[in-house]
């Protein structure tokens, strides 16, 4: 018997926008343990909003976002999208990873040694362990990304995400990390709300898709994305 999924993200007829300007408007989905939803449509469509509505660093100007749990306390892992202050940081990777502790540290300028632990397991999990103790700005990129993804596990670790996590990447780190992602969420039951243009690989991993049109929307299973006119239009090829 499937045992019932954790309700982690209730968006319930959410608008959300700027000085008074919605950019969304009747949003609701939810995000339960173990969805992959991939976030994907134009540009200027809205899904860096989204993203931080989701991460409650905006409110909806109409509906709520109801984040259950731990999540209330702002255990969700994010990696946003890299700037070239991040990628030039002068740190070692582990004091990176260690980084995703801060949020719930409560003002501790130290690490236990429980959480040193975590973090090791983590780079143990994403296959960089041997990196611990290299400058972060001289990996490459694809080691990059694992870092601040293992930093964003450290943060949470039942719900992640990611802003355009591919960015920059030559396709074989991009396909590595997607494979990644995919193991996390299917081995481990995270669940991941990821913004992409990369079409084909969020119907590929995704188990649901939210298209992002101007001031339209749709959301829905990966088999109702292509079914659907945005899928017809989107989802037969393109990027």
């Amino acid at each position: 018997m499937e045992t019932e999924k954790k309700l982690l993200l209730d968006v319930d007829n959410v608008s959300l926008g700027y000085e008074g300007t919605a950019i969304w408007e009747g949003l609701s989905f939810q995000v339960h343990s173990g969805d992959y939803l991939c976030i994907v449509g134009e540009n200027g469509s809205g899904k860096s909003t989204l993203l931080k509505s989701l991460l409650g660093l905006m409110k909806p100007m109409a509906g709520q976002i109801v984040r259950h749990g731990d999540l209330r306390r702002g255990a969700i892992g994010y990696l946003p999208q890299q700037t070239m202050a991040q990628k030039d940081f002068p740190a070692t990777a582990l004091e990176v990873v260690l980084s995703g502790f801060l949020s719930a540290g409560a003002g501790r300028f130290f690490y236990t040694p429980k959480e040193k632990a975590t973090a090791l397991m983590h780079m143990g999990k994403l296959g960089i362990l041997e990196l611990q103790r290299k400058c972060y700005r001289e990996l490459s990129g694809g080691q990059q990304q694992r870092v601040l993804l293992a930093r964003a596990l450290c943060a949470a670790g039942e719900l992640l995400i990611l802003d355009e996590p591919v960015t920059g990447l030559d396709p074989a780190a991009a396909q590595d990390l997607y494979r990644t992602l995919a193991y996390l969420n299917r081995k481990e039951g995270i669940a991941i709300v990821m913004v992409t243009h990369d079409i084909q690989s969020a119907l590929q991993y995704g188990s649901a898709v939210l298209y992002a049109g101007q001031k339209q929307w749709f959301y829905g299973t990966t088999a109702e994305y292509l079914a659907s006119p945005y899928g017809k239009r989107f989802g037969g090829g393109a990027k």
